[in-house]
C-alpha cells in the first residue's frame, strides 16, 4: 500500500489540512514531571489537565500523559537539538542532571558521545525515567 503524503495537505481528500508535529510521553509523577521540563531543560509550560501535563518544546506540543504505570522503552523517548551542547550538559549538570554512560560507546568526560557523523549526543533520564537525549549535528 503506498500512503498519501501529508506534505500535499490533501491528506484525507476532503480538504487541505494544516499539519503540526506532538510528541508524547507519559508519567505517573506529574508535579516533578513539571519542574523537570520546565525548570531543567526549559520547555514552555502550557496547561496541567487531569489527563496530561503540557509543554511547548520549541514549536512542537509535548504532551506527557498522566498515566498509573510508566513502562520506559529501552531508546530515546524525547530528545532536543541544540547549538552548543558542551554549553546545555554543563547547565543540565549545575541542575543535577547525570549522563547515561553506554559501554558500547566511546563517550567523554561529560558522557557526550561523538558518532562516525559528527554528531554529539547526550542522553540523559527524565524522572519517570525515560531517556532523553541532546544532539549537536555536525560533520566530521
Amino acid at each position: 500500500m503506498t500512503w498519501p503524503s501529508l506534505r500535499d495537505r490533501t491528506f484525507i481528500g476532503i480538504h487541505p489540512m494544516s499539519t503540526k508535529a506532538v510528541a508524547f510521553l507519559a508519567t505517573a509523577k506529574a508535579a516533578e514531571c513539571r519542574q523537570f521540563y520546565s525548570a531543567v531543560l526549559g520547555l514552555t509550560f502550557v496547561e496541567e489537565t487531569e489527563f496530561a501535563v503540557v509543554f511547548d518544546a520549541f514549536g512542537t506540543l509535548l504532551r506527557v500523559q498522566k498515566v498509573g504505570n510508566v513502562v520506559v522503552a529501552p531508546y530515546t523517548a524525547f530528545g532536543l537539538e541544540v547549538d552548543d551542547i558542551i554549553a546545555f550538559v554543563d547547565a543540565l549538570a549545575e541542575k543535577g542532571v547525570q549522563g547515561e554512560r553506554y559501554a558500547h560507546f566511546e563517550q567523554d568526560g561529560r558522557a557526550i558521545w561523538t558518532a562516525p557523523s559528527g554528531a554529539r549526543v547526550f542522553w540523559f533520564r527524565d524522572p519517570d525515567g525515560h531517556l532523553v537525549s541532546l544532539s549537536q549535528l555536525g560533520r566530521v
